[in-house]
């Protein structure tokens, strides 16, 4: 599980996000139609940048590889406001 820990100066938030639901975000992503829409939204903006498609056999060893490292830093970072941000495996 991908454990994601925001600390403000007056509060403390802890965001769990499970493998399972990784792996249906990387579907749903990785899709032509999302990719279509992402396009076309961006063309809208006048820009020429263009989202590369992407297959969902290549981040699967990605997403195998976060599930069999846990307990690995992954982001610790501290913002200049005082915000911390601290994302692990």
């Amino acid at each position: 599980m991908l454990k994601v820990k925001i600390k403000t100066k007056d509060r403390k938030f802890t965001i769990p996000v499970p493998y399972a639901l990784l792996t249906m975000l990387s579907a749903i992503l990785t899709s032509e139609r999302i990719l279509k829409y992402a396009n076309k939204a961006i063309e809208k903006e006048g820009k020429s940048f263009k989202v590369p498609k992407i297959d969902r056999k290549d981040l699967k060893p990605l997403l195998h590889a976060l599930s069999e490292n846990k307990g690995l830093l992954l982001l610790e970072t501290i913002l200049k406001d005082g915000t911390e941000v601290t994302v692990k495996l």
